[in-house]
C-alpha cells in the first residue's frame, strides 16, 4: 500500500430476512454484485470509500451463524452490523422503537440437568458481548438525531415468542429487553473472529398472544426503522 493511501474499510451488513435487507440495499443506491455462497446470496458494492457486503441469513441461530462466519472468511468483513425487528419485552419499548443490543443471550439453551444455568454452554457464557465503540457510535448517531435509542439485553432463541408466560420468563431469568431469533448466534460469532459487532433491532410486536399479527403488519415499517438508523452509523464509519 502507498504512503497516504488508507484502507478500504469492509463492512458486514447482515438482516434475518429478505424484508429486513430490502430498505438497506434501496437507501445505499449503489450498484451491488451478487454473489452466492454456502446456500445464500451476498451483495458486494462501493459506498463512500468502503466495501459494503449485504446479507439476509434466513430465519433462525443456524442460518445466522453460517452467514456470519462467510461474511467474515470468506469476504474478509472487519466490522459486523445486524439490523431487523425483534419483539418487545419491556412495557416502555413500543412499536418501532429502537433497540442496541449490550449483551445476548441464547434463552433457549437449557443444561439444568447437568446443574447449569439456563442460557449457559460450557466453555463459553451466558452473555455475549457487543462491541462498546459500536455502540457508543450508535448512541452519538441517536443524539444527533434525536432519537430515543434504547440498550439492553436482546434474547435470541430458534422459536417465535408469543405468549405471556414465556416474556415473563425471558425478564425474570436473562433480564431481557427483547426477543429474536439470530442476534446472539451472529454476536458469538464475530466475538470468536475477534470482529466488532452491532446487533440493532426495531420493535414490530409484543411477543404475546397477538404477536403473529402484529409482526406482519409492522414487519415493513420496523425494518426501514432499523435500516435508516443503520446507514447513519455507516456514514460515520
Amino acid at each position: 500500500m502507498c504512503d497516504g493511501e488508507k484502507m478500504v474499510q469492509k463492512i458486514g451488513i447482515l438482516g434475518a430476512m429478505r424484508e429486513e435487507i430490502t430498505p438497506i440495499l434501496e437507501l445505499f443506491g449503489v450498484d451491488f454484485e451478487e454473489i452466492p455462497l454456502g446456500g445464500n446470496v451476498f451483495h458486494k458494492g462501493v459506498y463512500r470509500n468502503k466495501e459494503i457486503i449485504v446479507a439476509y441469513s434466513k430465519i433462525g441461530k443456524v442460518h445466522s451463524t453460517l452467514t456470519t462466519t462467510s461474511m467474515i472468511l470468506a469476504f474478509g468483513v472487519q466490522k459486523v452490523l445486524f439490523s431487523g425487528v425483534a419483539g418487545s419485552l419491556n412495557k416502555d419499548l413500543k412499536i418501532n422503537d429502537l433497540l442496541v443490543a449490550i449483551q445476548l443471550v441464547q434463552h433457549d439453551v437449557d443444561l439444568s440437568a447437568f446443574n447449569h444455568p439456563l442460557g449457559f454452554i460450557p466453555e463459553s457464557a451466558i452473555f455475549i458481548e457487543t462491541s462498546e465503540s459500536l455502540n457508543a457510535l450508535a448512541k452519538k448517531v441517536a443524539n444527533e438525531q434525536h432519537i430515543a435509542l434504547k440498550e439492553g439485553v436482546i434474547a435470541s432463541g430458534d422459536q417465535f415468542v408469543h405468549s405471556k408466560e414465556r416474556k415473563e420468563f425471558l425478564v425474570s431469568e436473562f433480564k431481557a429487553s427483547a426477543v429474536e431469533m439470530e442476534g446472539a448466534s451472529v454476536a458469538f460469532v464475530c466475538q470468536k473472529f475477534g470482529v466488532p459487532c452491532c446487533v440493532l433491532r426495531s420493535i414490530s410486536d409484543n411477543a404475546d398472544e397477538e404477536a403473529n399479527m402484529s409482526f406482519d403488519a409492522f414487519l415493513e415499517k420496523s425494518a426501514q426503522t432499523s435500516a435508516k438508523f443503520l446507514k447513519s452509523m455507516v456514514d460515520k464509519l
